[in-house]
């Protein structure tokens, strides 16, 4: 028995769902529904990471328990995914008994192994993207460097995985596996990385208590990323699934967003090294996507929702376009007039026109009914059976767009075909039986372009399946049915509505342009007036004021509070000079907890407006006593 296992990331309950997450699980779905098309037993997972620090932070921020928070976003995610078409075969949540348990199950093997040691950790953290870095690979002024946002000095008790034991046997299984990472160039990323050498990894906090309990130890709860990168095994069985688990692990393909290869290019491998579990057989690290040549950005009003996609061009339009626009691997820019180009040249134009003056024709020269034919398909039945047999390997290097691309060889030969043998004239010249060749080989050019497209757009494949009087469910068939002579003589074909209608691309964009501009702000987080309350916001006077060395943006402050004096470093050096700022009257928060940046001490903030390309300390008049309060 062939298995086929593929996953998708589990995803962050704090996101709500964008076309990112879309990209990643229609990618999934595609293999999952071709691997099923090719005779595989086919297990596809999905889900929700549902732990750590900046859950409970979300949740707290929203005034409910993280759980509570959970349960509200997995709906979300469900909800997308069942009008994507998304045929996952389970949905594991990380707060799910049966994973918890295998967690710990897990997490106890490792530790007897001795791969799990306790002792202390002392470093920055980035809560946003719950990683640990050290004091050299933070960007300039402590920023993480995937995120570019302040991380936090952290000192606390840790249990540490023995992660540098391993750098040698990852790099002999990088060595022997060289398509375990795709594209290459990521590989090439890992093998630098590690060879750089790799340092223990924290994987337990004691900071926050959102998260499995370490077994023993219940004052730690288990680093977010050992946690969820074990829902892979878990929801495959293990610990509660034996039959399951054997079936189908090792995983065939993980999908992934490229911010997140380290963790399971290093880190998972070396988890299971340790667990004496077998690898995973590839990992796949897409690229992102822009929109209008811009990240993705709240604040910029440009996160693409697939929900209005979807409502706008339909579903299988939004699936063929996220796969078929760029390589995947590569970063891709989105925007509405690609789409709707795109839509209308290869769907509307090429394969929506080709069934239409296929069906038409069948029903205006035998009433509907497929002929029978008196020859072979010749050139058309050769490129359909090249076309079926290239796929299988432009699939299995997860090359969606030269797939489709090879599909549409088929699709525009088959157009090529009806021009060059003009069944028009055979028909006024009443060469019947050249005529029904010609007809069938069209139809069947057809069925198996409906077959082969089906992974990318089923609810359009099986609408071609139904318009050329084909019986039954095309999620049911098999790729041996792309053999040529497959569509039965005799059969009645029933004509339809035009696959793909052609868009107006001019009015789409400008429909959509009118929206973005008089759409809304996004809401924000919001806070009460005691939250508020808690900041201590005081008028103070600069002063001195001089660069902090090595740094391009932080300027050390001496500031009068009115109280004390006390120093307040602040990334604003590349709009004022230190000289500049001496003498002025400014508002800071004095009550934040004190933290070093650059080796510099700063006990405070101050406050500036900032905007895309420019920054203002707020300054107050300067008959303004210090340490006013501003409320």
């Amino acid at each position: 028995m062939r298995k086929f296992y593929v996953t998708t990331p589990i995803y962050y309950v704090n996101d709500v769902p964008h076309i990112g997450h879309a990209y990643t699980t229609v990618a999934a779905d595609v293999m999952a529904r071709y691997k099923r098309l090719c005779g595989y037993k086919t297990f596809f997972l999905t889900g929700t990471d549902e732990h750590g620090q900046k859950v409970e932070k979300a949740a707290k921020g929203q005034g409910m328990e993280p759980r509570e928070l959970a349960d509200r976003v997995v709906v979300r995610f469900k909800e997308l995914w069942e009008k994507l078409n998304i045929s996952y075969d389970h949905f594991v949540r990380t707060t799910d008994d049966y994973h918890e348990k295998a967690v710990q199950e897990l997490f106890k093997l490792i530790q007897e192994k001795g791969d799990i040691y306790l002792g202390e950790y002392e470093g920055w953290y980035c809560t946003p993207c719950e990683t640990f870095w050290s004091e050299g690979q933070q960007l300039e002024g402590n920023l993480c460097p995937d995120c570019g946002r302040p991380t936090e000095r952290v000192k606390e008790p840790s249990y540490f995985f023995r992660l540098s034991k391993y750098q040698d046997a990852l790099l002999k299984f990088y060595e022997e596996h060289p398509d375990f990472v795709l594209p290459e160039s990521r590989m090439n990323e890992i093998v630098s990385f590690v060879k750089m050498g790799l340092k223990d990894l924290s994987i337990s906090r004691t900071t926050f208590k959102w998260g499995i309990p370490v077994p023993g130890d219940p004052e730690h709860v288990i680093y977010v990323w050992f946690d969820a990168l074990f829902n892979y095994v878990s929801a495959a069985g293990y610990g509660w699934n034996q039959e399951r688990f054997e079936t189908f692990w090792p995983a065939d393909l993980h999908i992934i967003g490229k911010d997140i290869l380290r963790f399971h290019a290093i880190y998972w491998p070396a988890f299971l090294m340790s667990a004496g579990l077998p690898l995973p057989k590839r990992v796949f690290a897409h690229g992102w996507w822009t929109v209008e040549g811009q990240k993705m950005s709240k604040s910029l009003r440009n996160v693409v929702d697939p929900h209005r996609l979807m409502e706008e061009y339909g579903t299988d339009a939004l699936r063929y376009f996220l796969l078929r626009e760029v390589p995947f691997g590569l970063d891709g820019d989105f925007s509405h007039r690609a789409m709707a180009h795109r839509i209308n040249a290869d769907l509307a134009n090429d394969l929506g026109n080709l069934l239409y003056r296929s069906l038409t024709m069948v029903l205006k020269y035998f009433k509907g009914q497929v002929p029978q034919p008196c020859a072979g398909g010749g050139e058309l039945e050769e490129l359909a059976r090249a076309v079926v047999k290239d796929l299988e390997d432009l699939m299995d290097q997860q090359a969606f767009n030269r797939a489709l691309e090879r599909t549409w060889d088929l699709v525009k030969g088959t157009n090529k075909y009806i021009d060059s043998s003009a069944p028009w004239a055979l028909a006024k010249e009443k060469r019947k039986e050249e005529l029904a060749t010609v007809i069938y080989n069209i139809l069947e050019g057809c069925r198996i372009i409906a077959l082969l497209i089906s992974p990318f757009m089923p609810e359009k494949a099986q609408e071609m399946w139904n318009q050329l009087g084909v019986e039954g469910d095309i999620e049911k068939a098999s790729i041996e049915e792309a053999a040529w002579g497959g569509l039965k003589p005799d059969s009645q074909v029933k004509k339809g509505k035009p696959l793909f209608p052609r868009l107006d691309e001019k009015a789409i964009v400008e429909k959509i342009e009118r929206e973005l501009a008089t759409s809304q702000e996004p809401e924000e987080e919001e806070i009460t007036i005691d939250e508020f309350a808690k900041m201590k916001l005081v008028v103070a006077q600069v002063l001195r004021a001089e660069k902090v060395p090595k740094s391009k943006k932080l300027i050390k402050l001496l500031v009068d509070t009115g109280a004390d004096r006390r120093t307040v470093v602040a990334g604003i050096g590349e709009h004022y000079q230190p000289q500049d700022l001496v003498g002025k009257k400014v508002v800071i928060v004095t009550n934040l907890k004190p933290v070093k940046l650059m080796g510099v001490e700063s006990r405070g903030m101050i406050l500036a407006a900032a905007w895309e390309d420019g920054m203002k300390v707020l300054e107050v008049p300067s008959d303004t006593p210090t340490g006013a309060e501003v409320r």
